[in-house]
């Protein structure tokens, strides 16, 4: 038994993302043509997509941009609440620390 068997493989995510996409377009109300036409794919690219998962990433960005998913391709926003409190703690130690090592200091500048 291959010791990755268990594990995604980039063919599978290929055809997940292509099936996930079908149904996306179809839920929508969407040919392949009317999705080709308003996110600037060509037929030819969304067919190839949609039964290989062969497709740019650039165009999946489109597709995604029309199907209203193009966030799930975006990071998570740095200003979310459990980074601005991690952040707003490094600052606040860094302040505590800064204020420890310079208030006994009688340097004259």
């Amino acid at each position: 038994m291959d010791k990755y068997s268990n594990e995604l493989r980039p063919n599978t995510v290929l055809r997940q993302t292509a099936d996930r996409y079908r149904q996306l377009r179809k839920r929508s109300g969407y040919t392949q043509q009317e999705l080709a036409e308003r996110s600037g794919v060509s037929l030819g690219s969304l067919k190839r997509f949609e039964q290989t998962g062969q497709v740019a990433f650039a165009f999946l960005l489109r597709l995604a941009h029309v199907l209203d998913t193009l966030s799930d391709f975006s990071p998570e926003p740095l200003t979310n609440e459990r980074s601005q409190q991690e952040l707003t703690a490094i600052f606040d130690r860094i302040e505590q620390e800064d204020e420890r090592k310079f208030s006994g200091s009688s340097d004259v500048v």
